[in-house]
């Protein structure tokens, strides 16, 4: 006979724990716990039968798993959580006694916790920690625009706008931005960073004030972990690039508003060498004093001439060339046993380094920019120095700028404002207008989207610019704007009796067209209806002058047509007799979805139609 079950002790009862139990498990408060689950990764579970995991009871509640809540009993933040609030009781207590003797020496012994080992615990390998950091950027840069206040205070706000400085660095030191899209909310940026994809949104340089509703102390807790993840992330790419992390700051710059461009980037190998050296340890032993670099050459020396398999000795060493490190990456595949199929070639940082470029990232480097101060200057300075180009800026968008207004290398100035004719214009100033572009702030972003140079007539000063796309990808069949900017290209380059001929023609054409649509429409509404209604479209097409043939032939393919759809929603309809309501269900909303996404194409493609029309009569009003 088996054991038996007590209610309440086993199956889901046992597997789950509500919210309220787990905080007197863990004898911490509700802000604590919330703290805890978001620092180690720990969410809500929703049981298959809520009322068997509460025992019995209906209310409503969260539930955890008895698993994650064990594993937070002996968490280190939990202790250290514990202790502050044991330090908080006798702060408050020596305050209340007048004892600031004692609360002074309380206050510089608080205990702080670190979440190092968290980090290396919900991330396993750098990829893991790279393929999440999304989240984190998002949130540093939005950080970083918000203005201080009792909650936010100044340290945190500086340390989230120089952790997000430090990444537009790594990106433009490394060429890695990909893609941007300038929407609503903000700036949306995608770059290629180790084979990982990573995209961020950085809000627009406005006044951005906290709403009263938002649980500040929640996005806190998530802030407190993204910077450290972040600190991991920004030292493992600043060090294999071969650069000083963190990178220097010039607090004369920074003062004067100048960005990105108050750090400095410094090779490791340069800062090391000028760095001060640092004392060597040296040991006695029997009467010798003995360094690590003489234990490092002695090492050095023993695995020189240690010996191979055919009794040589092996003349590699420790600081072999280049070329020999290459030769070790390349593996050797041995036949296998079991499986007499040939393996595939393993993929090496070799044969990576040798694919073809299909990115141009030096896509600016010919160019040479100047910002009007009416535009942003963070974005376009990260925008152009991500591919390449210089770019420089007046005095009054901030210090940093490697050239002037009245700089000869000027080749594009980017502005965002409606032409003025200045009447005090000198000869000089023209001349050097005439050789410059002046282009909207949309054509960086479309030529880094486009991968190449876009043509600068159709952004510049004052006209009415192109849509502006979106480059990461639509459902398939979506509306695209980009066929109304091609066909007013076109029409804009033909002249004025072409175009008059062509409209000609398209009137003489729609008589017939239309006539016939309609007749067509008769037939297939026919194809389906009684014979009366058959004789009265045969009826419709003599009068219109249809041939008889081509008649019966629109009859027999309506026929044939209404035959097959009608076929075709038989079929769904079976099918969809065989399905669960939960794929029925799931089925509906894929088709609700479908038939939005058609219609809202079928609404902008009359829209485009209507605005051509009118288009074409107000040329041809003009024309007369």
């Amino acid at each position: 006979m088996g054991r038996l079950r007590q209610k309440g002790k086993a199956g889901a009862a046992k597997a789950y724990i509500t919210r309220s139990q787990a905080t007197k498990k863990l004898q911490c408060s509700l802000a604590d716990f919330r703290r805890l689950c978001i620092l180690k990764g720990i969410f809500p579970r929703e049981p298959n039968n809520k009322k068997k995991a509460n025992k019995g009871s209906s209310a409503p509640t969260s539930f955890y798993y008895a698993k994650d809540i064990a594993y937070l009993a002996h968490e280190p933040v939990l202790k250290k959580l514990r202790e502050h609030k044991a330090f908080a009781k006798k702060l408050s207590r020596a305050l209340g006694r007048g004892e600031w003797s004692s609360a002074k020496s309380l206050e510089e012994n608080k205990p702080v916790y670190k979440l190092d080992h968290v980090i290396k615990e919900r991330y396993p390998t750098f990829i893991d920690a790279l393929r999440d950091i999304d989240d984190a950027l998002c949130m540093i840069f939005l950080f970083a625009s918000l203005p201080s206040n009792p909650r936010l205070p100044p340290s945190l706000i500086e340390n989230c706008s120089r952790l997000a400085a430090e990444w537009q660095l790594y990106i433009m030191h490394s060429r890695s931005l990909r893609k941007a899209f300038l929407s609503i909310k903000g700036v949306y940026y995608q770059a290629e960073v180790m084979d990982q994809t990573i995209t961020w949104l950085v809000p627009y340089q406005f006044t951005q004030n906290i709403p009263s509703d938002v649980d500040v102390r929640v996005m806190l807790t998530f802030l407190e972990l993204y910077q450290t993840l972040l600190g991991f992330v920004f030292f493992k790419l600043y060090t294999d690039a071969g650069l000083v992390y963190p990178p220097p700051l010039d607090l004369k710059k920074d003062e004067g508003a100048a960005g990105v461009g108050a750090f400095t980037l410094q090779d490791a190998s340069s800062s090391t060498a000028a760095a001060p050296t640092k004392s060597k340890k040296v040991v006695e032993v029997e009467g010798r004093q003995i360094s690590g670099k003489d234990v490092y050459q002695t090492i050095k020396s023993l695995a020189s001439t240690t010996p191979d398999a055919n009794g040589a000795p092996d003349d590699t060493t420790m600081d072999s060339e280049p070329t020999s490190r290459e030769a070790e990456e390349e593996f050797i595949l041995q036949p296998s046993k079991s499986d007499p199929q040939p393996a595939a070639p393993l993929t090496t940082l070799k044969s990576l380094e040798t694919l073809p470029q299909t990115v141009n990232t030096s896509l600016f480097a010919p160019y040479t920019f100047f910002l009007s101060r009416e535009t942003s200057r963070p974005m376009f300075e990260f925008l152009v120095r991500s591919f390449g180009g210089r770019i420089g800026w007046s005095a009054t968008s901030g210090k940093g700028s490697p050239f002037d207004e009245s700089d000869e290398s000027i080749t594009h100035v980017i502005i965002d404002r409606p032409i003025v004719e200045s009447s005090n214009e000198t000869l000089e100033e023209r001349e050097r207008r005439s050789r410059r572009k002046c282009v909207q702030p949309q054509w960086v972003v479309d030529c880094i989207n486009a991968g190449k140079i876009l043509l600068e007539d159709h952004y510049a000063q004052g006209k009415t610019l192109p849509p502006h796309l979106s480059p990461f990808g639509e459902y398939e069949g979506a509306y695209d704007p980009t066929a109304l900017a091609l066909g007013e290209k076109d029409d804009m380059s033909v002249d004025g009796d072409s175009a008059s001929e062509d409209e000609d023609e398209d009137a003489v054409m729609d008589e017939p067209e239309s006539a016939e649509a309609a007749v067509l429409k008769v037939v297939a509404a026919a194809a389906t209806d009684s014979d009366a209604d058959l004789r009265a479209a045969e009826l419709a097409a003599e009068a219109a002058g249809v041939d008889p043939a081509l008649f019966e032939k629109e009859v027999k393919k309506s026929r044939k047509k209404v035959k097959s759809d009608t076929n075709e929603d038989a079929e769904k309809d079976m099918n969809k007799m065989m399905m669960s309501n939960k794929q029925k269900k799931l089925y509906e909303k894929m088709k609700y979805s479908q038939n939005k996404r058609n219609q809202e194409r079928a609404n902008l493609e009359a829209k485009r139609e209507q605005i051509q029309k009118q288009a074409r009569k107000k040329t041809k009003i003009a024309r007369d």
